[in-house]
């Protein structure tokens, strides 16, 4: 009975705390079961949300995009400059798709080509990402976009976020690849075992290539959702936005060491991090308090999947 008890905790275990969590904050605050809050909530876990696709695909190979926060803040700004010079926006949305690629592509390069670490690599162009977005603006915002842009942010259908729906396809196509194409078997391969994927024929740095490009596209799509959301580019936007999408996917079980874990786990782990933002500023507690909480729930998150391991 212990032993079932222990294998349903840590099937069911995220999914459990979700509710709790929903649970509290409902009690503490009137607000947060209704439908305004709700919508709000999930307009903010949208953009989250879509990087974790592209993340997950990075941590299951045994890497990690530490730059994914300055990459969208870089091509939000490229996005801006585009629309205000009187570019079409399809043009400019495609435009920025293609940047977040090309940014993607520069990690998995420096980790394919130069043998760096993703970690000390993805820092590094976390860095040079942040000043080359500040150096373009002066350190000042963009604004002044054409109208029907904000539509993408803002807008709905019917009574659904478009951002939302936008999420949604974005997970549907991340699990298309991930359990129905070689692509995602590969994946998990290499994050099992390198070595072997590399000794059954399989190219690991074309892999490697692609879940960077994957994940600086995905970070190119939240740019967009970001930018009409808040009709402002902001040279500063993004930072800490790493540690959300980092702990998102670890909380939905996806193991820092690679090789294991679900999309749907991450599903339920951006919903955590969307409540508890959420229920923390209803609440009242202080920005600095925030980073705190985060900080503590990924380092939990990270020593339950060392225990599971062991």
């Amino acid at each position: 009975m212990g032993k079932k008890a222990e294998q349903m905790f840590f099937k069911y275990g995220i999914l459990m705390f979700l509710i709790t969590l929903g649970l509290i904050f409902s009690i503490i605050s009137p607000y947060f079961l209704t439908v305004g809050n709700i919508t709000v909530v999930l307009r903010q876990i949208s953009i989250v949300g879509i990087c974790t696709v592209g993340m997950t695909m990075v941590i299951l190979t045994g890497g990690i995009d530490l730059a994914v926060g300055a990459t969208m803040a870089l091509s939000s700004i490229i996005l801006a400059k585009l629309l205000v010079s009187g570019v079409n926006i399809l043009l400019a949305i495609i435009l920025t798709l293609l940047v977040g690629i090309i940014l993607g592509l520069i990690n998995g390069l420096l980790i394919n080509k130069m043998n760096i670490s993703p970690l000390i690599t993805t820092l590094g162009t976390l860095t040079i990402f942040r000043g080359i977005t500040y150096i373009v603006t002066g350190g000042l915002p963009v604004y002044g976009f054409p109208k029907g842009f904000s539509y993408i942010g803002q807008g709905y259908v019917g009574m659904i976020p478009v951002p939302v729906i936008i999420l949604a396809l974005v997970y549907g196509a991340g699990y298309f690849i991930l359990y129905s194409t070689k692509l995602g078997r590969y994946i998990y391969g290499i994050g099992g075992n390198e070595s072997a994927s590399i000794l059954s024929g399989v190219n690991v740095k074309k892999v490697k290539y692609m879940v960077y490009a994957i994940s600086g596209g995905l970070a190119g799509i939240a740019s967009i959702v970001m930018l009409s959301r808040i009709n402002s580019a902001l040279p500063n936007a993004g930072i800490g936005f790493e540690l959300d999408v980092v702990t998102a996917v670890v909380l939905g079980g996806i193991s820092v060491n690679g090789g294991e874990g679900r999309l749907t786990g991450v599903i339920i782990g951006s919903l955590i991090i969307g409540v508890l933002s959420n229920g923390m500023i209803l609440m009242s507690i202080g920005e600095y308090y925030q980073l705190v909480v985060k900080g503590v729930v990924l380092l939990t998150a990270v020593g339950l999947d060392n225990v599971v391991k062991r």
